[in-house]
């Protein structure tokens, strides 16, 4: 593993404000601020009778403060050539900005506005509900997204987890400025976000920022009400639409995000359906038989439950013979462990995916709240990096022994 370098260059001043928030910075030679906040809060903590709820906090947030205009919301960071957005999970929502260095200050200022100030105006409250509601729409026009959500409705029916993130019309119907400001006193709390920031400033800079503009933030919030999901009976379902082309996802839940497994199943899953052509689906699906236009598998881990789901787009006449050739993928990778000149190339492929994709600055700065959240440490690229490349043979076999046909859960929307 020679070719594979792993710097430690980086120092990352971690400090926690007295009210509880947690800000990590890395001192950057960009020209390009990344500030924003990590909040461990999503779909997953809405009531049952506020499906998207979470999501349309994130919409409104930036629809006005007691200070601002929606207006001077959107314009504070565009007006510099920046970026103020956000988007949600079902267990985090992130809202972050990027402009041109020399202007954290006006950055960490609004989000603290934002977290403290919005004031959800009825009028553009409105105007926002009719926004999400087309999102919803154009989201079940799409069945090569849509499937997903059907399969997590039933993989992880009978907890919060499984229904969709954007809820449905009728319940973003519901929603009022009354439920998005509580959403917001409940979980965007100091003790519940994480404010990063990737920049050329200097530390003092950063922590006298974070302490002026949020060490007076005070919410008190409430505790989460994350149930453990139950474990579901596998099921195959074929679901019909009149659509042209089949779309399948075949999957299993797996352990959360802190097992120690999560390595060797990361591995697995690359090797059998990851963004690269030689993956074992993609050529045995595409390349030789020129049964599927698209084809990948993905894990997703949560902080209790997770999943790896694997997706092809097919005709419908070949939708059978897809499933039997990705149980025997499967199959084949249970049966041994990889010879160790075979693994080692697949640990070197993953491992410069991993740095190839750290070169993007602001899913770095991303990753680095998310990691400070969740872990309450900086797992970035060299870290992960370091524990890829100690994945036995032995250890990706027992993931894929793992996911035994018995366990595996098909849906097919056509």
């Amino acid at each position: 593993m020679g070719d594979i370098e792993i710097s430690r260059m980086k120092n990352y001043n971690i400090f926690t404000l007295p009210n509880g928030l947690r800000c990590v910075h890395l001192r950057t030679q960009s020209h390009v601020a990344y500030i924003g906040l990590a909040v461990n809060a999503g779909s997953r903590d809405e009531s049952s009778d506020k499906q998207g709820l979470a999501h349309f906090v994130e919409h409104t947030i930036f629809k006005g403060t007691r200070r601002r205009s929606s207006w001077h919301v959107s314009n504070r960071m565009e007006s510099i050539g920046g970026e103020l957005n956000a988007y949600t999970s079902k267990e985090e929502t992130l809202i972050y900005t990027n402009a041109p260095s020399g202007h954290a200050e006006r950055a960490i200022e609004l989000l603290a506005d934002l977290v403290a100030g919005s004031s959800f105006p009825a009028v553009e409250i409105e105007k926002e509900r009719d926004v999400v509601i087309e999102e919803i729409h154009s989201y079940q026009d799409s069945p090569s997204d849509s499937v997903y959500d059907i399969f997590d409705d039933m993989l992880y029916s009978g907890s919060g987890i499984g229904h969709n993130i954007l809820g449905t019309p009728e319940s973003v119907r519901g929603l009022t400025g009354t439920d998005c400001r509580g959403f917001i006193e409940d979980f965007y709390v100091p003790g519940n976000m994480v404010l990063y920031a990737a920049s050329p400033d200097e530390e003092r800079v950063i922590e006298r920022l974070a302490n002026k503009y949020f060490g007076t933030l005070h919410l008190a919030g409430k505790p989460k009400n994350r149930q453990n999901p139950p474990m579901n009976r596998p099921f195959s379902e074929i679901i019909e639409r009149d659509g042209h082309q089949a779309h399948t996802i075949i999957g299993a839940r797996t352990f959360g995000r802190d097992d120690d497994r999560r390595f060797a199943l990361f591995l697995l899953n690359n090797c059998l359906g990851g963004p690269c052509m030689n993956s074992r689906l993609n050529q045995e699906l595409r390349e030789r038989r020129g049964y599927v236009y698209t084809v990948d598998s993905s894990v997703a881990l949560l902080s209790d439950a997770g999943a790896i789901l694997i997706y092809f787009g097919s005709d419908r006449a070949t939708v059978e013979k897809c499933i039997k050739i990705v149980r025997r993928e499967l199959e084949k990778m249970a049966e041994s462990p990889m010879k160790p000149g075979v693994f080692d190339k697949i640990r070197r492929q993953y491992a410069g995916q991993l740095l190839v994709s750290s070169d993007h600055r602001e899913s770095m700065a991303m990753s680095m709240g998310k990691s400070l959240l969740y872990y309450n440490e900086i797992h970035d690229v060299e870290w992960t990096t370091e524990r890829i490349l100690s994945v036995r043979p032995e250890e990706v076999r027992a993931m894929a022994e793992m996911l035994a046909p018995d366990i595996l859960s098909r849906l097919t929307l056509c």
